[in-house]
């Protein structure tokens, strides 16, 4: 694969419907539907609004027979309205449920952690592998049957693992892994083309974006390695709501996407259906605009490790760089100095200005000619550092400045620039880009720092020009994604021309994506669904409540699940978890340990805060 340049993977097509997917097809949008399946008039108007939007597969959950067989209804009445979008049943636990709903829909998802094996309980198995064997003889013997009702009925299928719903067997097999998680979905992967299935998506899962990222890295050279190239679902589970959704989501599907993975995506936001429908065409839109975009020479070196990257060896310079978090640099070229406490960023950058008041500990960058000329006629306060472009190398060396900055594009690492780097360790890139794929030339900006055994730290520097702060955070979120995952990220610098975007909303954006990407904590962590028809409670309003309540406890992490299906399991590194347990009831989680069951939804956000606060970890606003 090729790290700098996009081109789509290569893939088989499968027919849904009329709307067939991977091969030449365009990526594909999708959402799902969280009203109840057996409610066929909600359902029919959600879907109709989801494909109004630009939804081009529709899916509903079916817990039972009785939602399968309703499917069936909800079809008809569709199409008697001339819509006629696929549809596509989510099936857990149940077999039987698959059986039925194969016949009224054009594509059922089932999830290997609970299709055959027990449902999980986090109880480790020893399995001699003689009995492993009849384990995977028990999936082989129900799973065909099923492959052949799909045959029969032109029904395509997704075999979609979730990190959150891995089997007790897979786990004690395999750990939490991506492998686990790889050979989870292999197993029925194989099986399919032992049948001749080939109407097969398959998609990997997790709310955690640095496993999602990794374990589709993984899955896509098993499959390669065993001659398969079935197309792609992706998504980011439990994304959650507004900013946090929006960023956790276009990080994680970005990274993929811009690698040239693929084929249909969801992005899950705990919000109406319908409002994931935008965010996933922005996303997809901007990524495949870089499409044939200008040749970049790049070269990946062999200590990269694609699969599975470490963070990049780097001198540490002040606070940047070697073990330090990545740091957040903001522009304010326009004196503005209004700054959200909770996002208060490590450096500004004022260009030819030196504020007279930055908030405590803030730091000042400047440009290189202004601050040679302070710091020859007059003092340079301690906390401004100088910043050069590529024009000014030659000055570089006469600045004897501690820390250093350097804006440096990848054609700009020439070799008076190499051989300037390797003489001043104190200088912190600060990697440009105008290229249509930025994110590939960045990239072979720090590949061509590690084949020349550069360890200067990097910061990207990121620039638009938008007025919709979701516009920003979707194509910020996406540039950066990759950098973040490969571990070649030291900070990011992200800028906006927009008029309508103040600074506050470029600094939350940014401290946001290194959230999202698990590289720096600066608030609460919500691992929210998007809920389905399963879900028994109001899910928005809660997320809500909870985050009124819970919004100033930096670094918890707090899981908010409408139901068990992926709860337990996929706020496994939450601190608390609210997860629906049925009508009006909810249950309540300290880690993957349930320690209140079955509270009336009334009562459960106060018995959450109470349970915070009984174990130590709730600070007062």
């Amino acid at each position: 694969m090729d790290l700098f340049n996009y081109s789509r993977r290569e893939t088989s097509e499968v027919n849904i419907g009329a709307t067939p997917m991977g091969g030449s097809n365009p990526i594909r949008i999708q959402s799902m539907t969280n009203t109840a399946t057996q409610d066929t008039e909600a359902c029919v108007a959600q879907a109709k609004r989801i494909v109004d939007a630009g939804g081009e597969y529709v899916r509903l959950t079916a817990q039972g027979v009785k939602e399968a067989e309703n499917l069936m209804n909800i079809n008809i009445r569709l199409r008697q309205d001339g819509y006629m979008v696929p549809l596509v049943a989510d099936i857990h636990f149940n077999p039987k449920v698959a059986d039925v709903a194969a016949q009224y829909v054009e594509k059922v998802r089932i999830n290997p952690g609970n299709y055959v094996d027990a449902a999980r309980t986090f109880k480790h198995l020893e399995y001699t592998d003689e009995e492993y064997a009849q384990e995977l003889q028990k999936i082989h013997d129900r799973f065909v049957p099923f492959l052949n009702i799909c045959k029969e009925n032109h029904t395509a299928i997704r075999i979609g693992v979730n990190h959150g719903s891995l089997s007790d067997r897979i786990m004690s097999r395999y750990g939490d892994t991506p492998e686990g998680m790889v050979e989870s979905c292999m197993e029925f992967l194989r099986i399919c083309v032992q049948e001749h299935f080939t109407d097969v998506v398959i998609s990997i899962k997790a709310s955690n974006t640095v496993v999602m990222v990794k374990t589709v890295r993984l899955l896509v050279a098993v499959m390669e390695q065993e001659g398969m190239q079935f197309p792609l679902h992706l998504g980011v589970t439990e994304a959650g709501d507004g900013e946090d959704g929006r960023i956790k989501s276009a990080l994680g599907i970005g990274a993929l996407l811009a690698d040239g993975l693929g084929d249909t995506i969801r992005v899950s936001l705990s919000e109406a259906p319908e409002a994931e429908i935008p965010v996933a065409r922005k996303l997809v839109d901007y990524i495949v605009q870089r499409r044939d975009h200008p040749y970049i020479p790049g070269a990946d070196v062999p200590e990269f490790n694609y699969l599975s990257p470490t963070l990049r060896e780097t001198t540490a310079v002040h606070n940047i760089g070697g073990g330090n978090l990545p740091v957040v640099i903001a522009a304010r070229l326009n004196g503005d100095m209004n700054f959200n406490p909770q996002f208060i960023p490590d450096y500004i950058y004022t260009g030819r200005s030196i504020p007279e008041q930055l908030p405590k500990g803030v730091q000042c960058i400047i440009d290189a000619d202004i601050w040679m000329e302070r710091h020859i006629h007059e003092a340079v306060p301690v906390n401004a550092w100088p910043v050069f472009k590529g024009d000014q190398l030659p000055f570089l060396s006469s600045c004897n400045a501690s820390l250093k900055f350097l804006f440096i594009t990848y054609m700009g690492l020439n070799d008076e620039a190499i051989a300037c780097l390797k003489y001043h360790p104190e200088v912190v890139l600060i990697s440009q880009s105008n290229h249509p794929n930025r994110l590939g030339e960045q990239r072979a900006l720090v590949h061509q720092m590690m084949k020349e055994g550069l360890k200067n730290p990097v910061v990207f520097f990121e620039h638009y020009a938008e007025n919709e702060v979701e516009n920003l955070q979707i194509k910020a979120a996406a540039d950066m994604g990759a950098l973040i995952f490969d571990g070649l990220c030291n900070g990011i610098l992200l800028f906006n021309q927009g008029e309508t975007i103040n600074g506050k909303m470029v600094d939350a954006t940014a401290f946001g994506i290194l959230q999202a990407g698990r590289v720096r904590t600066s608030k609460t962590e919500y691992i929210s669904c998007p809920g389905c028809g399963r879900t028994l409670y109001d899910l928005e309003s809660t997320i809500a409540r909870i985050k009124t309540a819970t919004g100033h406890l930096k670094g918890l992490k707090i899981g908010i699940m409408g139901c068990i299906v992926n709860g337990p399991g996929e706020m496994a590194d939450a601190d608390y978890g609210y997860v629906g347990a049925g009508r009006g009831k909810i249950s309540l989680y300290k880690k993957k340990e349930c320690v209140e069951k079955n509270i009336p939804e009334e009562e459960a956000v106060e018995k959450l805060i109470k349970l915070i606060r009984d174990n130590g970890d709730y600070i007062e606003k």
